[in-house]
């Protein structure tokens, strides 16, 4: 399966931004792409502007949009948009479209229009996405192709138990779209990171972010999660297998997923460590020895 990473810098606007969607996909689809990445807040880049404003649900003009590209050059789009949540607040929403190739789930003739609210909220570094967004609930495993396709977003991927829960689930493929925020050390976090939990769960982890706003000499605002670019793949080994620069960037790439010997099966054959793991991430009461 081609999939592709589309390492963008979304900004304020709504519809220069589903320009650039329209841009990345024509670019993956021509070199063969069946499943195109973008980044979380895709709709609109954090600290751009309040999200309530601009969120919408599902079957509104701005995933509309993207359902549109999608089906006009036949692929799957994972895009980050925000909808409605409670309370004033939005919700941090993956949106996966496009034709699924038959046996899509939760679509109609083997068609995805769905969405996956990121359950693990950033409410560290010195910022509060709880604040403006409610949590999702429910992991979300989609079929492309035959092949189970996980889904999650940028924080999520410091939480093993959410990607074994995947691949329990059947994925074979995991995508993290991301607006990795800067700092010290926190490129290497996230290279580590996605070799991490590729590894925890032997799938192929494609993660796609936000590019580093800094590396277009454009300015934003201070503490905001913006990007820091650094788009990869990593294998089920835990090995990286292609990895972007800092700046805007298309990343396309080959998964071996298909098939009764796929890299997927062999390296799950030789370290099984979903078949052999017996302890569960269930808090437990400390013992008092009586």
């Amino acid at each position: 399966m081609r999939i592709a990473a589309a390492q963008i810098l979304s900004g304020r606007d709504p519809a220069a931004n589903l320009d650039l969607v329209r841009a990345s996909v024509a670019g993956a689809a021509g070199r063969g792409a069946r499943l195109v990445v973008f980044p979380e807040a895709t709709m609109r880049a954090f600290g751009a502007g309040r999200l309530d404003e601009i969120a919408e649900p599902l079957d509104g003009p701005w995933a509309t949009g993207v359902a549109g590209v999608a089906r006009e050059y036949g692929v799957v789009v994972a895009a980050g948009m925000f909808t409605p949540g409670e309370g004033g607040r939005v919700r941090n929403t993956l949106l996966v479209t496009g034709p699924s190739g038959g046996g899509g789930s939760a679509g109609d003739g083997g068609d995805l229009h769905l969405g996956y609210d990121k359950i693990h909220l950033f409410d560290a570094f010195g910022f509060a996405e709880s604040d403006t967004v409610e949590p999702g609930d429910t992991t979300r495993v989609v079929t492309i192709d035959g092949v189970g396709v996980g889904l999650s977003t940028c924080y999520d991927i410091r939480f093993p138990g959410q990607y074994r829960a995947l691949a329990a689930a059947g994925a074979r493929l995991t995508v993290c779209a991301a607006s990795w925020g800067a700092g010290p050390g926190k490129v290497d976090q996230w290279r580590l990171l996605a070799r991490a939990r590729a590894l925890d769960a032997t799938t192929f982890l494609l993660a796609a972010g936000q590019a580093d706003p800094a590396e277009e000499g454009i300015e934003v605002k201070k503490g905001a999660p913006t990007g820091v670019g650094h788009s990869l793949l990593a294998g089920p080994d835990g090995t990286v297998r292609a990895e972007a620069g800092a700046g805007s960037e298309l990343l396309v790439v080959d998964v071996d997923v298909e098939g009764d010997d796929d890299e997927v099966t062999s390296v799950r054959k030789a370290i099984p460590v979903l078949a052999n793991g017996r302890v569960t991430e269930e808090p437990r009461a400390p013992e008092d020895g009586s």
